[in-house]
């Protein structure tokens, strides 16, 4: 069909990434249904998309939406470097492919918020649906699903030094994605043999060959179509061209916690006041779109070594170890092993994560590193802080406004969960197992003679996103909710979100395996 004549379908959908992808599988796997799918991105044609320990080659291309938080008042007033895939797969393009499903306590809060359909009996049933894990280790992940999940194909002898540090900690080193992880893991990644398995690679590749999905690339979706209060359809951009397509059935936007608010906005779905000011007609006020935005912060100590870090993962013999035999560097995900810790004993559950990259990734990865190194990093699991996105305008090319309010609780948990989780980086650091390998702390560079100026320091002027954006749109069972339990948007018809914009709170993990989740129980309901 030529791309500039308008389009009719049974489901449209808006974005191709971990939940979008799955959407434009299970719905056009019905040879009788229709499904159209935009994609502001092109195709995952970059050779970056699928070389894993290349993904930070991507952030600032055309791959990437390249996004800048507000400036940030407990970070030194930075502003935030928020990089999102824009491409096919979305962010399980160019994200660490850190396979990380999150607790039981988690999912089971998601029930109590939204029903039974979001506990962790539910997830696990979809988690086994999904995941192709061919490794005996792991019994009760899921052995035929599209999703490949592998171990680690090539670790590093650092990472082995590090779990041995954790150890001799006393902590547990134990298989990942346990319901109660209790200890630390290698972490396993979507890879197949080695090479990235994005969410385009399990889902839409395989749709591709269907005559009744309809993929446009390049097309950024502008405003959703109603009829009264009832979505029609999208309107759409191609290049300087405007388009529309039809949904006879129903739209589901997938394009994420920063993209998916701002497009409801843009279609009237949001406060009434702010879009107001904006000159956009009101179609339902819904306050709570784009509020409620949370993210996992992480910041970390980076430590010089002698050797066998991915400092070295473009030498000519790790690029002819990766283009003959898919080994070396070049598969490393760089955070090769992670654990759960809690900021203080009274917690019942962990609040924070540790990650180990035999890598020197420093500065947001913007910058080329200039000598071999790692980093013991924390991650915030479940801050008390919330943000928001807002629009900067009624033009829909202009970007929205990030403000994720970092460390902006009024007790100031935040801050204290996270520099508790340093101290433990510095602590692990001095176990045996580290001391033999790790030289000096370079960074964060220039830190003072003092190990807690140098914590405060790296955490106010070098913490940055994990890349976990989520819940602008949340779910709920209560009527301020953006979304009802089945993703339905309050106050009109026809229309879903299904993404990481609807988690009501994050899990204590990672997003993609939520998303993923998330775009199965979406297909479930629209399939029943």
């Amino acid at each position: 069909m030529p791309a500039d004549q308008d389009l009719t379908a049974d489901y449209v959908i808006v974005g191709s990434g971990s939940a979008g992808s799955v959407l434009a599988n299970r719905l056009s796997a019905d040879p009788t249904t229709s499904v159209v799918l935009l994609e502001a991105g092109l195709p995952d044609k970059n050779k970056f998309a699928h070389i894993p320990a290349a993904f930070a080659k991507l952030f600032r291309t055309e791959a990437d939406w390249d996004y800048l938080t507000e400036p940030q008042p407990q970070l030194d007033n930075r502003q935030i470097y928020w990089p999102r895939g824009k491409l096919f797969g979305g962010s399980s393009s160019m994200n660490a492919m850190m396979w990380v499903r999150g607790f039981r306590a988690d999912y089971d809060e998601w029930a109590e918020l939204a029903g039974d359909e979001w506990g962790f009996d539910a997830a696990v049933a979809q988690f086994r649906r999904i995941e192709r894990v061919e490794d005996a280790q792991f019994p009760d992940q899921g052995r035929e699903g599209p999703l490949h999940v592998s171990r680690q194909r090539s670790p590093r002898a650092l990472t082995a030094a590090y779990l041995e540090a954790v150890r001799q900690a006393g902590y547990v080193v134990e298989p990942a994605n346990r319901p109660e992880p209790v200890g630390f893991s290698e972490t396993m990644v979507t890879q197949r043999d080695g090479r990235r398995w994005s969410a385009a690679d399990a889902y839409l590749r395989p749709a591709l060959r269907r005559s009744n999905l309809i993929v446009r690339a390049g097309a950024l979706a502008t405003r959703v179509l109603f009829d009264g209060t009832r979505a029609t359809g999208v309107e759409y951009r191609v290049g300087d061209r405007t388009q529309r397509v039809t949904a006879r059935r129903e739209v589901v936007l997938c394009g994420g916690a920063i993209n998916s608010p701002q497009l409801l906005m843009l279609s009237g779905i949001g406060d009434r006041d702010q879009l107001t000011r904006h000159g956009i007609d009101v179609v339902h006020h819904a306050p709570q779109v784009g509020e409620n935005l949370q993210d996992h912060l992480v910041t970390g100590i980076g430590y010089g070594v002698a050797a066998d870090s991915l400092f070295d993962a473009e030498k000519p013999r790790q690029l002819l170890d990766y283009l003959i035999r898919h080994r070396g560097m070049l598969t490393s995900n760089v955070g090769e092993a992670y654990g759960f810790v809690r900021s203080t004993a009274e917690l019942a559950l962990p609040d924070l994560e540790l990650v180990f990259a035999p890598a020197p990734f420093y500065y947001e990865a913007l910058s080329e590193p200039t000598e071999h190194g790692v980093i013991l990093a924390t991650v915030l699991l479940r801050p008390h802080s919330r943000g928001r996105i807002a629009l900067a305008s009624p033009d829909p090319t202009d970007k929205p406004l990030i403000d994720p309010r970092y460390l902006s609780d009024e007790a100031g948990i935040d801050r204290a969960a996270l520099m508790a989780g340093l101290r433990t980086c510095a602590a692990i650091a001095q176990e045996p197992a580290m001391r033999a390998v790790l030289g000096p702390l370079i960074y964060p560079p220039e830190a003072p003679n003092d190990v807690e100026r140098t914590l405060e320091r790296t955490l106010n002027g070098f913490a940055h996103t994990l890349y976990h954006p989520a819940g602008t749109c949340r779910m709920g069972s209560d009527a301020a909710s953006v979304v009802t339990p089945r993703l339905e948007v309050r106050g009109v018809r026809g229309l879903r979100v299904a993404d990481a914009s609807v988690l009501p709170v994050l899990v204590r993990g990672h997003t993609h395996a939520p998303t993923v989740f998330v775009g199965e129980q979406a297909a479930k309901f629209l399939l029943d």
